[in-house]
């Protein structure tokens, strides 16, 4: 199972190391001219599922819809109509199926259906399949609803879908929108539902909830809740005794504040039923602090359409600045001896930097490398390059490298600095060498130079034999 980055979404397909391959694999001509390059893929939206039973008044086991999509890769060709072949005989013994309009049952346990044409690149859904666990089936029942799609000559390679019987709440939470534009210092609410969409009672909630570095919950910590300080930011674990019943929404007011360092921030949140044991797997073997502020509780709310997902993400923009800073080093010795060079990123804030959602370095820098000089020794977050910027596998004793920071560059303390030390071997003396090292200011999301106010300071040189 691959998830695609660029996407979101997930193929339940290896994928082909060429089209060749692929064409092997359906015959000689399986593939028209206009398709050659094209691949088609089959996936599932939920990627797996749980089936609740009746719920504990009695009333009858809810359906849930299973979505089967296709899609294609090549932009430039239109995949004519199709079909979708799929079997459900894994799940029979515990699951009744209900198949829509477009398929045509073969079996008592498989169906061809008919998909739409794809444009250039697109997909779209193929067949939404009703799902409900049958009466009396056991929990932890589970299967695979197994399908494959052929449309334009070509066949998807197959794919498959858990389906599971779990009774039990099944908590979730609607998105709270990402805020942007803010200023140091401001305050914003993001308010979530929370709906328990199982068919057993929560008795009680366990809340984790993950501010970074830049962010802070309005108001002191609720009693109801510990925290754990670490170098990104604060994680609370708050413990909600109010009941959430089968069919039920409440509201979860969450106030904060940006802080006078926030410029790229996110606020994670995530519920699950609470238990002793859940609370100490979130604590991960920090020690965490009891709050003394007013707890924070559910209050009832009306229902909503919105989608609900036990855990969510928004980001926190604000409008702020962080100066980055690059400085060198001089360096003397004698023909064959070996020297350390240095190159230092230091971020002077106000901002602190992190990319905790795309993981890119905080900073990336080009350092070039002095004539009569050898590398002999590098940092591990440097990569060798040529000397006009390509990549070299042989990574010592390359003209120039690029070098990475860690995720993040707090505003201030030792993570605020990075140092990247190179062996420099002294070939020739040749007084007063250098060579530049300068931070990409086009690298990052976004680039540096939409938040750094002086770009000026981003270069720097080493200067051997001053």
């Amino acid at each position: 199972m691959f998830l695609s980055r660029r996407t979101g979404r997930v193929l339940l397909a290896p994928v082909l190391a060429s089209t060749a391959a692929f064409a092997a694999v359906l015959g000689p001509g399986a593939l028209p001219a206009a398709a050659a390059s094209d691949m088609l893929w089959v996936y599932s939206d939920p990627y797996e599922m749980t089936l609740s039973g009746p719920y504990e008044d009695g009333s009858p086991a809810p359906s849930q819809t299973l979505t089967i999509l296709v899609s294609h890769d090549n932009t430039g060709t239109t995949v004519p109509a199709g079909t979708l072949s799929v079997d459900v005989s894994g799940i029979a013994a515990f699951a009744d199926v209900s198949w829509p309009a477009n398929c045509r049952p073969q079996t008592d346990t498989t169906a061809l259906c008919d998909t739409p044409e794809l444009p250039g690149g697109g997909y779209a859904p193929a067949a939404a399949i009703g799902l409900t666990a049958k009466a009396g089936a056991p929990d932890a029942s589970e299967g695979y609803v197994r399908y494959s799609a052929e449309a334009g000559g070509m066949t998807a390679w197959p794919g498959e879908t858990r389906v599971a019987v779990g009774n039990g709440p099944a908590l979730g939470l609607t998105q709270a929108a990402s805020v942007t534009g803010l200023a140091p210092g401001a305050a914003f609410d993001t308010p979530v539902t929370l709906a328990n969409k199982g068919n057993r009672t929560a008795d009680r909630t366990l809340l984790t909830l993950f501010t970074s570095r830049g962010v802070k919950l309005r108001g002191p910590v609720p009693a109801n809740c510990e925290y754990n300080d670490g170098d990104t930011g604060r994680t609370l674990l708050c413990t909600l005794d109010e009941k959430a019943a089968p069919g039920s929404y409440h509201s979860l007011p969450l106030g904060f504040r940006a802080k006078d360092n926030a410029l790229f921030d996110r606020i994670d949140y995530s519920v699950q039923p609470y238990s002793e044991q859940a609370r100490d797997e979130q604590r991960h073997g920090q020690v965490f602090t009891p709050g003394s502020g007013a707890e924070l509780d559910l209050s009832p709310a009306p229902a909503t359409d919105e989608e609900t997902d036990p855990y969510r993400m928004l980001s926190v923009r604000a409008k702020n600045t962080a100066d980055y800073r690059l400085t060198g080093s001089q360096v003397s010795g004698a023909a064959g001896e070996t020297v350390q060079a240095s190159v230092t990123v230091r971020n002077q804030g106000p901002a602190w930097v992190a990319s905790l959602s795309a993981g890119d370095p905080a900073a990336t820098v080009d350092v070039n490398i002095p004539a009569g000089t050898t590398v002999t020794a590098k940092p591990d977050n440097c990569e060798a390059r040529t000397a006009s910027g390509g990549y070299r596998d042989e990574q010592l004793g390359a003209p120039r490298y690029r070098c990475f920071t860690p995720i993040y560059l707090t505003e201030a303390g030792t993570e605020s600095t990075h140092r990247f030390t190179f062996g420099l071997r002294i070939d020739e003396v040749l007084p007063g060498a250098g060579a530049t090292a300068a931070i990409w200011n086009d690298a990052y999301e976004p680039p540096v130079r939409t938040f750094d106010p002086d770009l000026t300071n981003n270069e720097a040189r080493i200067v051997v034999n001053p």
